[in-house]
């Protein structure tokens, strides 16, 4: 529950040393690089946007060839590839891709041709097709489509919508005689002729072919359409075959699969270095690098440095008005929700980590919101597996999510068998369909069924929502101590846990409250007076000193009286935990409806037995993905919403590094002193 110390660090160095020192800075991955502003006309930044704009064109090519290669030759990776993180290489494969990087950036470059060239020839292809659909009713024709006549006849070549039969076509045309008519297709959509007349009726014979909605072919051609026909056809071929052969070349550099995606980190690296050699204020001999390193990290860095280069290294603690970044440090049962709490906010400059006080609860109210041990038992197993399987290679985020799954498995398991639910009544439906056995005592709930005591529940759920909220004026407590603001500590944080506990003994002292909660309380009376004094005197405090930054008493009065108004908020608050009850009820309901359902298809032979079993499977399946989901996403609400209310803002910058950030491949080298 730590945030880890920063400091500001100083480097100066030769000029001639700047690439093997800034690639040293980047392989540790251990400072952050921040901007220095010349102040003088002898330092400079450098202008490296060109070299940037090179990097990133080739970090687009080499991926867009990646894809390419991917259509033609699928690679074959199996449904937990996801889980083993970037393949491991060292520090001399990384530097020996040099003698290789120009062959692979023109290996790139060839695939993206050869794709270019199998779209502009399918393109063609498919010209060449929609002629040959064109020729195609054209075949019997012995002469050219655009043939027109010759010098005493006019030739008419084309189509007419519909079926045409020979003697309508006359029929049409028979003021114009003599004249010659040729059916050369015919089918339901269209009829193809050729009309053949003299020249002084062309312009009759045109005009009565146009009230028929006569056309023109789309194609024109020199030679009769069966030659072109066969033309066309060789050319297909050629052009199919060269689409063959494209695709063969691709399949044959699929080869350099592997080069072309360590190619795109090689570059990222480059385009990371550049964006800090951009940063540094450079002179013409020497170069000045600042940023943030954790001190832990300082003495290590300072070493290996100085025992390789002429420079010089200085240190100082960040001033008050700086933007420090943030880096989190937590033990192992908090860092996986190190993640749920970045998608938050980071904390402050003067915040609290609360990873460890939001784990305490967090585990807990995923558990009691899933509530069945089945669940819980195959969340457990299946992420224990994985981490098991991949500790070695998997990505530390993509790690601490599964760990952070498999932790609310445990508390999955625990709080179904207290609840009493394993797959719902699965047990109990499976020995009553097929053994006859009822009311088994092998799973009982260690405490009760929600189902069967739902204010039981909803009682027990507000209770845990009480003591959330109040943790969280503890933590305010807590984070007000370290920033020695102690006034506060009482006007804000104390007096608000005195008037919740308060309000609460009051509340639970009323009969009426009691009996809806189904509680057997006897509060004395003296205590529920001195608990109503306790109500009274925090309230005044509330409302006297809630609004103290202001002189005027007038504002400071209502000031104090809006922030009293506060106390309906806690109130809400902790209705709000009643989501516990409303989703363990939810996951258990279903589970005994998908069992319910299997059981009126079971015990009536192989095929009913089938069928059950089908409907246990997909049942469960789809409620534990739902189910899953919800409690994922009301547990972060109610950390996020209630709890950080209490205490917690955020606004903490990360931590970015300068190292070597890649997504397929990672670097690793040992580092001389390393501990």
């Amino acid at each position: 529950m730590a945030k880890v110390q920063m400091q500001r660090i100083y480097i100066y160095a030769l000029k001639k040393d700047r690439k093997p020192i800034l690639e040293k800075l980047q392989r540790f991955g251990v400072m952050e690089v921040d901007d220095i502003i010349p102040e003088d006309d002898i330092f400079n930044k450098a202008d490296v946007s060109k070299a940037k704009m090179i990097f990133e064109k080739n970090i687009a090519t080499a991926s867009d060839a990646v894809e390419v290669i991917e259509r033609y030759v699928k690679e074959k990776k199996s449904l937990l590839a996801s889980l083993k993180g970037k393949k491991d290489i060292s520090i001399e494969e990384y530097d020996n891709f040099r003698h290789k990087y120009s062959e692979t950036v023109q290996t790139a470059g060839r695939i993206l041709s050869y794709e270019k060239k199998i779209a502009e020839i399918k393109a063609e292809i498919n010209r060449l097709e929609a002629q040959t659909e064109m020729l195609l009713p054209w075949t019997s024709l012995d002469i050219p489509l655009n043939f027109s006549g010759t010098k005493h006849t006019r030739a008419f070549i084309g189509c007419l919508p519909k079926e045409w039969s020979l003697e309508d076509l006359y029929a049409e045309l028979a003021e114009y005689m003599p004249l010659n008519i040729d059916i050369i297709s015919s089918s339901k959509d269209q009829t193809c002729i050729f009309v053949l007349c003299s020249r002084t009726n062309a312009d009759g014979v045109y005009e009565a072919l146009r009230r028929i909605e006569f056309s023109l072919p789309s194609i024109s051609t020199n030679k009769a359409p069966a030659e072109q026909l066969n033309e066309i056809r060789l050319e297909l071929n050629e052009k199919r075959k060269a689409v063959s052969e494209a695709e063969k070349a691709i399949a044959d550099l699929a080869k350099f699969r592997e080069d072309l995606l360590f190619l795109q980190d090689y570059e990222r690296i480059r385009v990371d270095k550049y964006e800090v050699i951009g940063r540094l204020a450079q002179s013409k001999n020497v170069f000045i690098l600042t940023g943030y390193i954790p001190v832990k990290e300082k003495a290590r860095l300072e070493a290996e440095l100085a025992s390789k280069y002429l420079l010089a290294v200085e240190f100082s603690d960040p001033a008050d008005d700086e933007d420090v970044p943030v880096l989190l440090k937590n033990n192992w049962f908090a860092r996986p929700l190190e993640g749920v709490l970045e998608g938050f906010s980071l904390p402050g400059k003067t915040e609290l980590d609360p990873s460890m006080a939001m784990a305490l609860f967090y585990y807990m109210l995923f558990g009691i919101m899933l509530s069945d041990a089945g669940y819980g038992l195959i969340m457990a197993i299946a992420c224990g597996f994985a981490l098991l399987k991949y500790r070695n290679s998997m990505e530390p985020s993509l790690k601490n999510s599964i760990t952070m799954f498999f932790y609310c498995g445990i508390s999955t398991v625990f709080w179904g068998f207290m609840f009493g639910s394993f797959f719902g009544d699965a047990i109990d439906v499976i020995a009553s369909v097929y053994f006859g056995v009822t009311n088994l005592p092998v799973l009982k709930p260690l405490w009760f069924v929600p189902m069967d005591k739902p204010m039981a529940m909803l009682t027990f759920s507000m209770a845990l929502g009480l003591v959330h909220l109040m943790f969280g004026l503890i933590m305010k407590v807590v984070q007000l101590v370290r920033q020695k603001d102690y006034i506060s500590i009482i006007y804000d944080a104390l007096s608000w846990f005195c008037l919740v506990i308060s309000c609460t003994v009051l509340l639970l002292s009323m009969e009426m409250i009691a009996e809806s909660f189904n509680l057997n309380l006897t509060i004395p009376p003296l205590v529920t007076k001195i608990f109503a004094a306790l109500a009274v005197i925090s309230a005044l405090i509330i409302e006297a000193t809630n609004g103290r930054e202001s002189r005027n008493p007038f504002k400071r009065l209502l000031k104090g009286l809006y922030a009293l108004y506060g106390i309906t908020g806690y109130l809400r608050d902790v209705l709000s935990y009643s989501r516990l009850l409303a989703l363990g009820l939810a996951t258990g309901v279903i589970c005994n409806v998908v069992n319910k359902m299997a059981s009126m298809a079971g015990g009536t032979g192989v095929v009913g037995t089938i069928i059950f079993i089908i409907i246990l499977l997909v049942g469960h399946a789809l409620n534990i993905a739902i189910n899953v989901l919800g409690a994922y996403v009301h547990t972060i609400r109610l950390n996020y919403v209630e709890f950080f209310g209490k205490f917690y803002e955020g606004g903490g910058r990360a931590f970015n590094p300068f190292k070597m950030k890649t997504k397929y491949y990672k670097v690793k080298e040992r580092i001389e002193n390393e501990v």
